[in-house]
């Protein structure tokens, strides 16, 4: 199955330089994942980049937008969400706190969990790093028409869902 994208060609002109060489993907090329893992370790590369004077950890960036998207949300559904072990997401945690960007509190329909919530603090970070995303993003994405940048996501969310679906 060859995975490789069906793009109209742009005019020349509209082309922009490579600084690089093509390199053949081989067999690789017939793998989803992997092109989706070569575009996600790029983009995070650069993010990372411009993150870098802000101290932030790897994840600590999509921990904060899921506990904001999902107040109350246990540490293990975000564990579970942002595809982290739950021994990493709970230093996540631990620092989110010590930021004061997001705070823990006893679950109210189970004692025995913690609910998460962003403070206003981690509200007013999430908009300094959504703005950063969205530079880091706006340098690739200029490749992709509106249409296809919904069915993109469109596809991912779908891909996602069935890896999940049977989960515990």
């Amino acid at each position: 199955m060859n995975l490789k994208p069906r793009v109209a060609k742009r005019p020349a002109s509209a082309e922009p330089a490579r600084s690089t060489p093509v390199v053949s993907l081989g067999r690789l090329g017939n793998f989803v994942g992997f092109r989706l893992r070569r575009v996600q370790n790029q983009l995070s590369r650069n993010f990372t980049a411009v993150t870098t004077e802000l101290g932030l950890r790897q994840g600590l960036f999509s921990s904060l937008a899921i506990v904001a998207a999902n107040p109350g949300i246990s540490q293990s559904e975000l564990s579970r969400e942002v595809g982290l072990d739950k021994s990493v997401t709970v230093t996540m945690v631990d620092e989110m706190e010590k930021f004061g960007w997001a705070e823990r509190r006893r679950s109210q329909e189970d004692r025995r969990r913690h609910a998460l919530y962003i403070t206003p603090a981690g509200e007013a970070k999430l908009d300094q790093l959504f703005a950063l995303m969205e530079q880091t993003e706006a340098e690739v994405l200029h490749a992709l028409t509106p249409a296809e940048m919904a069915l993109l996501s469109e596809l991912l969310d779908r891909m996602y869902d069935a890896i999940v679906r049977d989960e515990p």
